[in-house]
């Protein structure tokens, strides 16, 4: 008789998991030129306390150093250091002035405000981050300098690492180039060509059980090559020849996109002469160089007529290069406060205050009764609850786990290497491993926690105070059993209504594609438009789900079924996919798109009423039949 091994709790195996691919070696040289040499040069100037807020504010930037375009790392590593610095400005004020009490109050609702900014996305949530652990080092950590130059000194040691990922070379192709444009956008080229070679990946899987999964690799490399085309910028349209060519190769994808998502729908394999082309041009893409022949597949279904066109149409854009249109996500003002001020906000706004005011309230009740002497380090306990508790960040069992487990390890680590090395030669060596070792680190949050525990404590004790890796043991215990605790209690609203957003947001993206696609709309840049947020924002949910669905039971239920909606949301997009490029070949949709739309119809109405979710439908059966006929 055999034994099943039991299987591992999702919470368990998501902290178990650890990311993979390359790491850059320019990531890893901007780590080491960033916070070491900031406190080499304070404390040959005498003032290590300065120089140990700026590199406070260089780990910051090096931890948001992520893959990507220069223009993208401006907003990327930018806005979260300017909210870190109003963070670390506002709680050295409030700090220097206020009883415990009003003290507590104020840094809950400030986790209020931090928790609904992080529902923005991945740099909201940064700067949500950056935000509350600025204004808790504020308050509690003691240093000599006022607050708004403790501020300055954070967005100085933030803008040094950002120029240093402005002005260094991203690759060794970069240094290779012979062009103008080599080093300034690397970044977008690589990601450029990664939505042709995803494209080609797609077509390669078409008809067989990989398709799915290709299909969404298209999506994230579509996601990447938009972010690194978008950021900050003084003009309206693309400024240089090189950057019109780059927004020229990422428009030419958008139809190879749509018609190698068609292929793959249709569930046919794809001769393999139609999937040479998109590597070519993910070659000339990565070479800044011209098309050059493409092989032409076979014009004997509608998908294959359209990749051909799609193939046509982007080998006359790599030619012309005169693309002028940006490409970024249309997101307003208005959107942006509604999504702070709606569901996902409330929800992660609600529980990152619970847990950060409860971990500040814990700290100023030890600090108030002398525990561990004067107790200096409170502020140690509401920063390292924020890293715990954002919802965006990972599952809360798997984090505290993580976190527990890195800040042993590197507080133990720091201890054996305090006891050897020469101070503050040896100090400012360890800051400068350790900003170099952040870029390995981030494949998993625990070897994260254990680099930057070792680099803290050098830091603290680089700033006057004793070696404190006992004590900062002690409080990250502590901060994790707050947060498992307070971040499981019921929370006015419902649970879970974070999820229900998320799926909202995808199922309204759905609904406008589909509407689109159905009217009959000549527009076929708005209808890639659309079709490029149906993905995003599906993608955005799958996310959120598998994080969702990755806690422990009291939290995890609350994400049942969302999956089958996020499922099936995929399959009307494709299905939308398809329909388009039927239509644009034969004018009307056959009984095979017909039967898939009404069946989806009737799928999505059944999750709908379970889950109380306004889900699209495919447009009623009379007008789909009209369009048939």
């Amino acid at each position: 008789m055999t034994r099943t091994a039991p299987a591992v709790p999702p919470w368990l195996a998501h902290a178990l998991r650890s990311q993979r691919g390359p790491v850059s070696r320019s990531a890893v040289l901007r780590g080491a030129l960033g916070g070491g040499p900031l406190l080499l040069a304070a404390v040959a100037a005498g003032r290590p306390t300065l120089g140990v807020v700026a590199a406070i504010g260089a780990m910051f930037a090096g931890i948001n150093d992520r893959p990507g375009s220069r223009r993208a790392s401006v907003a990327r590593i930018g806005t979260p250091a300017l909210a870190g610095a109003a963070g670390l400005l506002t709680g050295t004020v409030v700090g220097d002035h206020t009883p415990a009490l009003p003290l507590t109050l104020l840094l809950t609702v400030l986790g209020l405000a931090a928790g609904g900014i992080s529902a923005l996305g991945p740099v909201g949530s940064a700067a949500g981050t950056q935000l509350l652990v600025g204004a808790a080092v504020g308050a509690g950590m003691p240093l000599p300098e006022p607050a708004w130059l403790r501020a300055v000194a954070f967005t100085a040691g933030a803008a040094w690492l950002l120029l240093l990922r402005l002005a260094l070379p991203t690759s060794r192709s970069s240094l290779a180039g012979d062009r103008r444009f080599e080093l300034r956008f690397d970044g977008e080229r690589a990601a450029v060509a990664g939505v042709y070679d995803a494209v080609a990946a797609l077509l390669d899987a078409a008809g067989s059980d990989g398709a799915t999964a290709q299909r969404a690799a298209l999506t994230a490399a579509l996601d990447q090559a938009q972010d690194a085309l978008a950021g900050p910028r003084l003009r309206r349209h693309p400024a240089s020849a090189a950057e019109r060519r780059l927004h020229a190769q990422y428009a030419a994808a958008l139809p190879l996109a749509e018609a190698a998502t068609a292929l793959a729908w249709a569930g046919e394999p794809v001769p393999p002469r139609a999937c040479e082309a998109p590597r070519r041009l993910a070659a000339a893409v990565r070479d800044g160089a011209p098309a050059g022949p493409l092989p032409a597949p076979t014009r004997s279904a509608p998908g294959l007529r359209a990749l051909d066109d799609a193939l046509l149409h982007a080998a006359e854009a790599f030619d012309r290069a005169d693309g002028r249109r940006l490409h970024g996500r249309r997101r307003t003002r208005t959107a942006a406060v509604r999504t702070v001020l709606g569901a996902r906000g409330r929800e992660y706004g609600m529980r990152v205050a619970l847990c950060f005011g409860a971990s500040a309230a814990v700290a100023q009740v030890l600090h108030q009764a002398r525990w561990n002497g004067q107790h200096e380090h409170w502020y140690w306990l509401p920063a390292t609850a924020v890293f715990l508790v954002k919802p965006d960040l990972g599952p809360l069992a798997s984090r505290v786990l993580s976190r527990a487990a890195g800040t042993v390890l590197g507080a133990l680590l720091f201890a054996g290497l305090a006891a050897v090395l020469p101070r503050p030669e040896g100090l400012v060596l360890l800051v400068t491993v350790c900003g170099a070792l952040i870029p390995l680190a981030t494949r998993h949050f625990a070897a994260q926690t254990a680099v930057v525990t070792v680099l803290v404590l050098a830091l603290v004790m680089a700033g006057g105070e004793p070696q404190a890796s006992l004590a900062r043991i002690g409080e990250t215990l502590l901060a994790c059993a707050i947060v498992l605790v307070v971040g499981h209690l019921p929370t006015p609203g419902r649970r879970g209504d974070a999820l229900r957003a998320r799926l909202a947001e995808a199922s309204g993206a759905a609904r406008e594609y589909l509407a689109h696609v159905l009217g009959e709309s000549a527009d076929r840049e708005a209808r890639w438009a659309l079709r490029r947020e149906a993905y995003r924002t599906l993608a955005e949910a799958r996310t959120a789900i598998a994080l969702a669905s990755a806690e422990l039971p009291p939290l995890a239920r609350h994400a049942d079924g969302a999956d089958e909606i996020a499922a099936a949301l995929e399959r009307l997009v494709d299905t939308t996919t398809a329909c388009a490029v039927h239509l644009d070949d034969t004018g009307g949709l056959d009984p095979h798109h017909l039967r898939r739309l009404t069946a989806l119809r009737d799928e999505l109405a059944r999750h709908g009423a379970r889950l109380r979710l306004d889900l699209p439908t495919a447009g009623g059966d009379v007008r789909v039949e009209a369009r048939h006929g």
